[in-house]
């Protein structure tokens, strides 16, 4: 895992060197910077694959040259293709396979390559720039254009200047979803590139385009037999795993009190030929704790176990190391305890499975149930709905029912803008609501015609991208970890979406066809608990241990500065959390982080005060 960095801005080497120290821990072990016409390209290398220094990058082939962060896990399958072709290597690495590949396939060397990317390619023979994401945008990839002047890096940091301004539109977006999604970042003219997606530049012309060649798109249902299903998706799993398994370097696997993450840890205990090492994390508030559950699994599954005690006062003390590594304003607090998850599992080892991308393929979450159960809500028309709001109707069910009846359900115009409004929040704290980007991932609306799976596919194309993925990169990333993912291969995604909703849900149990595969390595009377999630009890800390840091960060001249902020709709929320009248953690925690963002990056002067 590594950091990419490529520019034609005529920067010093010097210049460039502090650049990539910022984020030298995306790669500690080299940093390589060389000068290629009028082109400056860097890299900063965690040696996963092929230790020795002729991996190290930028490497070149021919009158090609490439900057590199990821793992190809066919790259072995590839490489005896073009070995096939007469071709010949002078090292161990996927890198030098990429860089071939693209020589000999062009842009179709991505249909070849399966693995989490961000890579940029300078042919100086044709004086262009060829770059590309993986699929599911599990590595990040940021760059500058303006008046042909252009700069690739895999975080924001590098990218800013002290001329560089803030994306107002961006922060807007922020407010609503708790992160700033694709192509979007938080400065003006610095984008992302979105997952699936190749970037070109031209340097003779002065001109970029960027092209699509992978989508969620829309899939026949299989006809095969829930039995026959299983069995393919088991066999699928176990390659994705086989395959990540591959390392110069220590490996272990993160195991949470779920059912993905003991799977993925099942299955690499079933290939090693011995003990594979895995971590967990535990919590003080046993509402929150679920390593005593992650400790069966892997008593039963016979690994090398180690629990991490998240306490308090050592997750507040990352919430700096939070600011630094998390480059743009990003509110998922999960990302606190994910670090020290990494901080921890880096005395052991380097690489680590993980248990992500579970969830969207196979209708894990807590929300598909609210779904299923409400949809029948949006038979009712609209107009009808809203009366009965009027009329207060729902006051009277709920006292009947006693369960309580959302409002957002009976105002909502129609499911689909119900799983957007998942997403972005029903009721902004906002002035004005920018909404323009959301045609950017419109598509669910046409991927599927089960509601659940166009919610499935939202998630993976928003949520996925812009929040789970940027927390596990960073968190990893901050302590030199690579984290990989079997369920986030592309094959595993487009196998699950060709089954029924019914093998993935069925009589309300989510994710069924897994559980029924995890049967095989873990009695169901262990595994079948409740699911606690990977969060912090960051309410309760506001209120106490945060509540000074909290109230003095969130004053009326930093309310103030934020844009289209309506400062007495969020004033009131926050008064009624910290009077522990209501629940809006994640709105302040929003506004929080992105006070600590504007300072870290000298936007707003640190430490200032009221007047």
């Amino acid at each position: 895992m590594c950091g990419i960095y490529i520019t034609n801005i005529d920067y010093s080497q010097d210049k460039v060197h502090k650049k990539l120290e910022g984020i030298k821990f995306r790669g500690p072990d080299n940093i390589g910077i060389e000068k290629n016409n009028a082109i400056t390209i860097g890299h900063l290398r965690l040696s996963i694959l092929d230790l020795n220094n002729r991996s190290h990058q930028p490497m070149h082939y021919k009158h090609l040259s490439i900057t590199y962060n990821g793992e190809v896990y066919n790259y072995d399958d590839v490489k005896k293709e073009l070995i096939s072709l007469g071709y010949e290597f002078e090292t161990e690495s996927d890198t030098e396979v990429l860089l071939i590949g693209y020589y000999e396939w062009k842009e179709k060397v991505l249909d070849k390559i399966n693995g989490m990317f961000a890579f940029s390619i300078y042919n100086s023979q044709a004086n262009t720039i060829f770059s590309a994401r993986d699929r599911l945008g599990v590595k990040p990839f940021y760059y500058y254009w303006k008046d042909g002047k252009f700069e690739i890096c895999s975080q924001l940091r590098p990218l800013i200047t002290s001329n560089s301004k803030i994306n107002n539109e961006a922060i807007s977006i922020y407010l609503d979803c708790g992160y700033i999604p694709s192509p979007h970042s938080a400065i003006e003219h610095i984008y992302k590139l979105p997952p699936g997606h190749f970037l070109k530049i031209d340097l003779n012309s002065n001109t970029i385009n960027s092209g699509i060649y992978w989508d969620l798109n829309k899939t026949e249902l299989t006809t095969k037999s829930y039995r026959e299903a299983k069995e393919e998706i088991h066999d699928l799993l176990l390659d994705a795993v086989k395959i990540r398994l591959r390392s110069d370097v220590p490996i272990g696997s993160f195991l949470s009190g779920g059912i993905d993450s003991a799977l993925v840890s099942a299955l690499a205990t079933k290939i090693s030929d011995k003990p594979i090492n895995t971590f967990s994390i535990g919590f003080e508030n046993k509402k929150f704790d679920e390593s005593q559950v992650a400790e069966q699994y892997a008593e039963i599954l016979g690994t090398n176990h180690k629990t991490i005690l998240c306490k308090i006062e050592d997750v507040l003390d990352l919430i700096p190391k939070y600011t630094e590594v998390y480059d743009e304003p990003f509110a998922d607090s999960s990302g606190l305890p994910s670090l020290l998850l990494n901080k921890t599992t880096k005395q052991y080892v380097t690489v680590a499975l993980s248990g992500d991308g579970g969830d969207e393929s196979f209708i894990g979450y807590d929300y598909f149930s609210f779904l299923k159960k409400n949809k029948i809500i949006f038979l009712i028309p609209l107009a009808i709905r809203k009366v009965l709001v009027k009329l207060k109707v729902l006051d009277l069910l709920r006292g009947i029912s006693r369960k309580s009846i959302p409002e957002k359900l009976f105002l909502t115009k129609n499911i689909n803008q119900y799983i957007i409004g998942h997403f972005t929040g029903y009721d902004s704290f906002q002035k004005r609501r920018s909404t323009s980007w959301l045609t950017n991932y419109n598509n669910f609306k046409r991927t599927a015609k089960h509601y659940l799976q166009r919610a499935a596919d939202l998630n993976i194309k928003l949520w996925l991208e812009n929040d789970s993925n940027v927390k596990v990169d960073r968190a990893s990333m901050a302590y030199s970890v690579e984290v990989r993912s079997p369920f986030l291969d592309y094959r595993v995604v487009e196998k699950a979406r060709t089954f029924p909703i019914k093998y993935r849900y069925r009589d309300n149990v989510r994710k069924k066809i897994l559980r029924d595969i995890l049967k095989d390595y873990i009695p169901e009377s262990v595994f079948d608990q409740p699911k606690k999630g990977f969060s912090v009890p960051l309410g309760e800390w506001m209120r106490n241990e945060l509540k000074d840091e909290i109230t003095s960060n969130l004053n009326d001249d930093f309310l103030n500065f934020v844009p289209n902020l309506n400062i007495e709709k969020f004033k009131e929320r926050l008064n009624k959390h910290m009077n522990n009248e209501a629940d809006y953690k994640t709105n302040v925690w929003k506004l929080y982080v992105l006070r600590k963002w504007y300072e870290e990056f000298g936007f707003y002067p640190k430490n200032k005060k009221n007047g």
